[in-house]
C-alpha cells in the first residue's frame, strides 16, 4: 500500500488593525510566528504590512503562514499556543479575521470571488509559473552567484529559494497573471476573455 502524498499548505490570514495599534499588533504577530516556528512541519511565515501591498487598504495586514502538510497545520491551528496568540492580538484588531487555505501555487492564480471566470488549467499555471521562475532564478544567480559561491550548498539553496519565492509572490507572479489574464482565464461560457 502506498503512502498518501502530502502537499505543503499555505494559509493567508487577513486582519484589519485598529489605527494607532500597529506596533502592538506587529509585536504580537512576531511572537505568534516565533511560537509557530517551534511546531513540527513549520515552513515559514511572512507579515505583509499595508504599505507592502500594491493595493493599500487602510490598515489591512496579511500573514502568510506555511506548513509542510495539512496535519501539521491543523496541529498548530488547534493548539493552545495559537489560541493564546490570537487572544493577545484581539485587542488590536477590528472586524472579522479572514482565513484562506491554499496549497501549491494556487494563491498566484486564484479567481476573485464572485467572478464568472473558471480557474486556469494546471498546464497553463505551469507554463506561466515557469515563465516567472526561470528568469527570476537566472537574475538572482547573476546578482548573487559570485557572492554565494563560497557558501555550502544548503545555505546557498535556502537563501536563493527564499529570494525567488519572495520575488515571485509579491512582484513577478502578480505581473504575469495580469499580463497573461486573457489566456489564463476563461468566462463561464468557456470563451477566452
Amino acid at each position: 500500500m502506498s503512502k498518501p502524498i502530502h502537499h505543503a499548505v499555505t494559509v493567508l490570514i487577513s486582519r484589519r488593525v485598529k489605527l494607532g495599534h500597529e506596533a502592538d499588533f506587529e509585536r504580537v504577530m512576531d511572537q505568534i510566528t516565533a511560537v509557530a516556528g517551534t511546531f513540527s512541519g513549520y515552513l515559514g511565515a511572512q507579515l505583509v504590512r499595508p504599505g507592502d501591498e500594491q493595493d493599500v487598504e487602510d490598515s489591512l495586514y496579511h500573514v502568510v503562514l506555511a506548513f509542510d502538510n495539512q496535519e501539521n497545520l491543523q496541529a498548530w491551528q488547534s493548539s493552545p499556543a495559537r489560541s493564546l496568540g490570537v487572544a493577545a492580538a484581539a485587542p488590536y484588531i477590528e472586524g472579522q479575521t479572514m482565513i484562506r487555505e491554499m496549497s501549491g501555487l494556487a494563491h498566484w492564480f486564484q479567481v476573485p470571488s464572485g467572478s464568472k471566470q473558471t480557474p486556469p488549467p494546471r498546464w497553463k499555471v505551469a507554463v506561466v509559473t515557469w515563465l516567472g521562475i526561470c528568469p527570476t532564478v537566472y537574475v538572482v544567480f547573476l546578482l548573487f552567484g559570485n557572492l554565494l559561491a563560497p557558501w555550502s550548498l544548503l545555505p546557498r539553496v535556502m537563501f536563493l529559494t527564499l529570494l525567488v519565492v519572495g520575488l515571485m509572490t509579491w512582484l513577478v507572479a502578480p505581473q504575469l497573471t495580469r499580463l497573461f489574464k486573457p489566456w489564463l482565464y476563461f468566462s463561464s461560457e468557456g470563451q477566452s476573455r
